[in-house]
């Protein structure tokens, strides 16, 4: 159409210029306004020199708000526009509303009521309903005046004017809050200050720990109550959800079989572990269906037997069990390796499907040859796949392809393979195995899954998805997709892990410097952190890159409040008391009692031995006493016990016979705080009778933000490793109240860090991993 007719009749409807400009930049939405004007003027003169101003606005914003289900009942909702019958915005969306939950039959009179026809709201009625709304609220409205949230009122009022004009009501509130409080004021208008932040005291001790946790844990799920999804049932109003003569029939049975309840699922493939992307998934899957009342499904999407392992199975559901979900039921996707065969044959004989013979490599690229099988008849093809599944064809030899193109340009998606390897659940049984794009939405379907949520990459998919339920005329889930969860400094890639264990730069994939969830877990990060990292990260589309500091910091406030504090020195030196007058001590052991939690005053307690032969950090004492801002141990200065009510005093310094340059022990004078002139300085941590225990501490294992960036790392990866990332502590000694520690039990050692047992522990040789540090203190010296 000629630009100077365009802009003439986008000009008709009250469109300035500027509005006019920015609408034809919009291909798509121009189509549609020129569609809708013509319609309009089957009822309305087009020759007429001025449109009514709002019969012009409605019409735009028909063409705006609309969704692409409803687009065969534009015409209708012109006509009702042109004649005035739909006459202001709510009436439009609740017209908009009615015709998404009634694709098939539209009962006129029905209609008319849904949306308001006829309906006239005079101004005395709304005076009257806002009137009672403030008065509702004219205390608090005294009180704080302008300050007071006004679309309390509105939002009350709408409930019964809901055909009325939004600009009237809104007016109409103005003009009684004017009456009522008078012209606003400077203090009116001046900014709110912020409330001071409450501080939540928690209460340590075994009751509460829990109950804290359930708190922290809620985080997510307050979260994805408020995530703005459709109710079940309600696929058809989503965008980009296609209808068809039975969509409605379909979604009713859908919507009875779920008990009007949410179901999802988390699908992962049982071909590697798990790892902090995958937390994410796990809570968004989980957490919806539970913010909801729902359920989850944990399926295991094993279509790929060379890959799978019984192992990552028993590791997917630990790691989900360890996040503090608990799916409904377990499902696979080879429990529908027999429906989904049957499917595939319905495909064939629906005549979107067919058997190709084009290999793997013929098909890669952008722009690949079409294939010279697809319009093969349907009798060929379904005698082919029966070849297929017979085993009659080898591997590569032929596939089964889906008639669709995908949003990305993919021509034709592969539905079935031919793989000569044995199932770890299914056996010999099969020899051909469906894709993803065959499987996913058949199985959500026969699931009867409400949200099928998945990540960003997948939003290609969503048109192949559909189509393939409609295709087949079963019932079709909504996909909603949301942004992936990424961390700097590390790799995921399964593929990748296994190549630095292949070169031995780490253990296994539990090794606590990767950020697979087995990993983190052994590493000491507990559940309760990780979910609150997802939920910082919210639910978007947009894909999430962090710093690991940030998990890091979540995990040392999470711990600050349940690891339970001990002492453990790292590089000992021992200290022997000597004796000093009244302050000497003998051999025989005094026990002391200390808290859990230091700064709870009704902490549990737990009990060390105080002996004349001491330990402390090496660390902690110098030689050179010339260091004024060191406060610790030296010659000439004195350095206080943690607990103790003591304080040591260094008499002498006794070198090793075979190492001079090295302390053998020092010798010192014990104090008791009470007795001294003035406090010491500094506290140390200290063990006596201790354990002998191995201590493990990690750092990044990458040194680039991007080891994956070949700008950033050009050498791969793998050359970005830092091979001293992991120090062993073979000879640290603890005090004796971790005797009993468990694997994954978490702990505070005072001034040092927080630690975690570590699986490789045995009875009378307990290991620890570092978590992470302390925050670091201005008073460290």
């Amino acid at each position: 159409m000629d630009e100077v007719v365009v802009q003439q009749k986008l000009s008709w409807i009250g469109l300035n210029e500027s509005k006019i400009n920015d609408t034809v930049k919009n291909k798509q939405l121009t189509k549609i306004l020129l569609e809708l004007i013509e319609i309009l003027q089957r009822f309305i003169d087009p020759n007429s020199t001025a449109l009514d101003r709002n019969v012009g606005k409605l019409l735009y914003q028909a063409a705006t708000t609309y969704k692409a289900q409803i687009y065969s009942h534009l015409p209708l909702i012109v006509e009702y526009i042109a004649k005035k019958k739909i006459d202001t915005e709510q009436k439009l969306q609740a017209a908009f509303d009615y015709l998404l939950s009634n694709q098939s039959e539209i009962d006129l009179k029905e209609f008319e009521s849904n949306c308001g026809v006829g309906v006239v709201i005079s101004e005395q009625q709304i005076s009257d309903v806002i009137s009672k709304e403030i008065e509702k609220h004219r205390k608090e409205l005294e009180e704080k005046k302008y300050r007071f949230n006004v679309g309390i009122i509105i939002s009350e009022s709408r409930k019964t004017l809901k055909f009325a004009d939004g600009k009237i009501v809104k007016a109409e509130v103005d003009r009684q809050l004017l009456n009522l409080l008078g012209p606003k004021n400077a203090h009116d208008l001046s900014a709110p200050k912020n409330p001071p932040k409450q501080s939540k005291a928690v209460d340590i001790n075994k009751n509460s720990i829990s109950k804290e946790s359930e708190i922290l844990c809620e985080d997510i799920i307050e979260l994805l109550r408020r995530v703005n999804f459709h109710k079940v049932g309600d696929n058809h109003k989503t965008d980009g959800y296609v209808i068809t003569a039975n969509t409605m029939r379909l979604l009713n049975e859908h919507k009875r079989l779920v008990g009007g309840k949410v179901r999802t699922r988390f699908p992962p493939e049982p071909n590697g572990i798990l790892h902090i992307g995958h937390a994410k998934a796990i809570n968004i899957n989980f957490g919806y269906a539970e913010a909801h009342g729902g359920e989850c499904i944990l399926r295991y999407d094993d279509t790929n037997p060379e890959k799978e392992e019984q192992r990552f199975v028993d590791s997917i559901h630990e790691m989900v069990s360890w996040l503090g979900y608990k799916p409904c039921r377990i499902t696979y996707s080879s429990d529908y390796f027999d429906e989904l065969y049957e499917l595939a044959v319905k495909l064939i004989e629906l005549g979107l499907a067919y058997v190709c013979h084009q290999k793997a490599e013929d098909l890669k690229g952008f722009n690949p040859p079409p294939s010279p099988w697809r319009n093969r008849s349907i009798e060929e093809n379904l005698h082919l796949f029966d070849s297929m599944k017979s085993g009659k064809l080898s591997e590569g030899e032929a596939t089964l392809r889906m008639k669709f193109t995908m949003e990305e340009g993919k021509q034709d998606p592969v539905a079935y393979r031919i793989k000569m390897t044995p199932h770890h659940r299914t056996g010999s049984k099969w020899c051909i195995y469906p894709t993803y794009d065959f499987t996913h939405c058949l199985v959500d379907s026969m699931e009867n899954i409400t949200h099928s949520l998945c990540t960003k990459e997948f939003q290609s998919r969503r048109s192949a998805y559909y189509w393939l339920c409609n295709s087949l005329n079963v019932y079709c889930p909504v996909q909603w997709e949301y942004g992936r969860l990424n961390v700097y400094y590390t790799v995921v890639s399964k593929r990748k892990i296994a190549k630095l264990i292949e070169e031995k730069i780490v253990d296994d994939w539990d090794d606590p410097r990767l950020f697979t969830l087995t990993a983190l877990r052994r590493r000491g990060f507990p559940p309760e952190a990780i979910k609150i990292f997802c939920a910082k990260m919210g639910v978007t589309g947009a894909n999430t890159a962090v710093d690991p500091a940030m998990l890091e910091a979540i995990v040392r406030d999470v711990l600050n409040t349940t690891a339970r504090r001990a002492m453990v020195v790292l590089n000992p030196l021992k200290i022997r008391i000597v004796p000093s007058g009244t302050d000497s001590k003998s051999n025989v052991p005094i026990y002391l009692e200390v808290p859990d939690f230091p700064a709870d005053a009704q902490s549990p307690k737990h009990s060390i031995p105080f002996t004349n032969e001491l330990f402390i950090e090496y660390d902690d004492f110098k030689t050179d006493h010339s260091d004024t801002n060191f406060r610790r141990l030296t010659p000439k200065q004195i350095v206080g016990l943690r607990y103790a009510n003591s304080a040591i005093e260094l008499k002498e310094i006794v070198y090793d016979q075979n190492q001079p340059e090295r302390i053998d022990h020092l010798e010192c004078i014990l104090h008791r705080i009470d007795s001294l002139p003035t406090k010491p300085k500094a506290f140390i941590h200290w063990v006596s009778l201790p354990l002998s225990v191995e201590v493990r501490l990690y750092e990044r294992l990458f040194n680039h933000k991007n080891p994956e960036d070949p700008s950033e790392v050009p050498n791969g990866f793998v050359s970005d490793c830092n091979r001293k990332s992991k120090t062993i502590i073979s000879n640290a000694l603890a005090d004796i109240s971790l005797k009993y520690a468990k694997p994954f039990e978490q702990f505070q050692f005072e001034r040092v860090g927080f630690f975690s047992v570590d699986s490789d522990s045995v009875p009378g040789g307990l290991v620890f991993n570092r978590t992470v540090s302390l925050k670091e203190s201005s008073g460290k010296n």
